[in-house]
């Protein structure tokens, strides 16, 4: 039975809904890096929040395990590097708390602005302090968003809505996107110089982690304040502290610090700083909303093959999957088939789709050709681990798509190209659904393979038939398929002969002696 451990606290919904699913889930959270590792041997899959920290010794101690589940955005408390190598999809929510998490960085703005939280404190302590907490409006203000994606984005809107003007800093943001979203796009630099408050709102990578430094505070407006809900290592604290101190920089107010529970940081007990125990995603709507996605989403996958919001794995939807199945059988067979006769290094890839399947989403089968390609020479390659490897091992990937049909409704064709020469192989789907063999190095053919066959090139001379059928037949060998082409009479032919029981060595040996034989492979589907 799949098995799923949720190892970080979230809403029953989550458990509820693996267990509608058909699938034995256990809940233990709070476990250290040796006891998950220990644990997690037993497990299909992983669900987790930002608390459990999926490790390279977790993973590499997982071995049934498929996918990880992050109810949530961020996933950088999960080694996404070693879970591609090894073959495992991880998986978020970016949308199940993007609201949740806008409204409290735009709830801290206004706390910064009104120094809400120290106003509260001096009241409840008996004073009356009305001079002391003079704030600021946010109207006509310049709010600098940097990473302006799903979270982003919202906090924008609402900006707007306070009538503030929104500047946005992200690499990835399109002039068209950004004038849908009202905003103006600017470098870095410029934001910095520009905003009286800035919002993080990027994911911790290495181009963002430090990005708030001493450096870029320097370039910021005397008295600008900073509100990061996004990530903790994105600021570099001592300099922030000493900003703070200085009064360059008004106020901050922080959801995230670079070690949690921020224990003895130097930002806690600073007069202009706002903290909160890392709430951006804590309603009762997001947890909720985030628990149901992922374990939706896990189930999909454990039980369809549906890929849904994966960061190392095209997406295949629940509704997809099943019209997938079939082409990317063929379109792994076609891959295995290749990497069985080859024997120097690919150099290039080519897969070219026709028909019916280049109307699929191609990315799946690609991964799936790629999968069969390289199989037969590393120990172990799925969908997510073979375009990385492909891409590790400087192979060339290009994918052509032709919707117009040829003789045949789905077509793939798939050449390799190695140091040596190119070879190609195509193939269609029998009635949809049952992949066949109709091209080899252009000549045409028409093969179901079998679990255990001959592939044999020769030159097309009378007897040749014969004398492989006597040589098989001497070594005990009963022939279960037999499919031939060739490019014309007395020219290159090729055969693809079924077997019941694996041909050894010997008999291979005996078949490459017979004289028309230019080359022989025994192949495993």
């Amino acid at each position: 039975m799949t098995k799923v451990l949720i190892a970080d606290e979230m809403s029953p919904d989550a458990k509820s809904t693996f267990a509608a699913r058909g699938i034995d889930v256990d809940v233990e959270t709070g476990m250290d890096e040796t006891t998950l590792a220990r644990r997690i041997g037993a497990y299909d899959g992983l669900v987790v929040r930002s608390a459990t920290k999926v490790t390279a010794t977790v993973l590499e101690s997982a071995g049934s395990l498929k996918v990880v589940g992050r109810a949530g955005m961020g996933v950088d408390n999960i080694d996404l590097n070693v879970a591609t190598a090894r073959g495992i999809v991880v998986m978020n929510t970016p949308y199940g708390n993007s609201i949740t998490t806008a409204e409290h960085a735009v709830a801290m703005m206004f706390a910064l602005a009104r120094q809400i939280p120290q106003a509260n404190q001096s009241t409840h302590a008996g004073k009356w302090e009305r001079s002391r907490f003079v704030g600021v409006e946010l109207m006509g203000k310049t709010l600098g968003i940097v990473g302006c994606g799903n979270v982003g984005s919202v906090v924008a809107d609402r900006a707007q809505g306070l009538r503030m003007k929104v500047i946005a800093y992200d690499p990835y943001l399109s002039p068209e996107r950004a004038a849908d979203l009202g905003v103006e796009k600017v470098e870095f630099d410029t934001l910095l110089g520009r905003a009286d408050f800035i919002s993080l709102h990027a994911p911790l990578t290495d181009a963002t982690r430090n990005l708030i430094d001493a450096p870029a505070i320097a370039k910021m407006k005397p008295g600008a304040r900073i509100i990061n809900c996004a990530r903790g290592g994105m600021i570099v604290e001592a300099d922030l502290k000493a900003a703070l101190e200085s009064g360059h920089v008004s106020a901050a107010a922080l959801d995230v610090f670079s070690a949690e529970p921020p224990t003895g940081n130097i930002l806690l007990g600073l007069e202009g700083v706002v903290a909160t125990p890392h709430l951006g995603a804590s309603t009762t709507e997001a947890q909720e909303k985030v628990a149901l996605q992922i374990a939706e989403q896990m189930s999909d996958y454990l039980l369809n093959g549906a890929v849904v919001h994966a960061l190392n794995m095209p997406s295949v939807s629940a509704e997809d999957a099943p019209k997938l199945v079939p082409s990317m059988r063929l379109a792994e067979q076609l891959g295995s088939f290749a990497g069985q006769i080859t024997e120097t290094a690919i150099k290039a890839v080519s897969i070219e789709y026709e028909g019916q399947a280049a109307q699929l989403k191609t990315s799946p089968l690609t991964a799936a050709v790629l999968k069969g390609l390289l199989t037969p020479l590393l120990e172990t390659v799925n969908l997510v681990s073979a375009p990385v490897i492909a891409k590790e091992r400087n192979i060339e990937v290009t994918e052509i798509k032709r919707e117009r049909a040829n003789a045949f409704q789905t077509y793939i064709r798939l050449t390799v190209t190695t140091e040596a020469q190119s070879r190609s192989v195509a193939g269609t789907l029998f009635g949809a659904e049952m992949p066949r063999i109709v091209e080899i190095r252009g000549i045409p053919i028409d093969a179901e393979l079998v679990p255990n066959m001959l592939f044999v090139t020769n030159h097309d001379q009378p007897g040749f038939i014969g004398a492989l059928g006597v040589t098989l037949g001497d070594a005990g060998i009963n022939i279960a398929t037999f499919t031939l082409g060739r490019a014309g009479p007395g020219g290159d032919a090729v055969a693809l002969v079924g077997l019941d029981t694996p041909a050894s060595e010997p008999v291979i040996e005996s078949v490459r002696a017979l004289p028309p034989v230019t080359r022989v492979r025994a192949l495993s589907f």
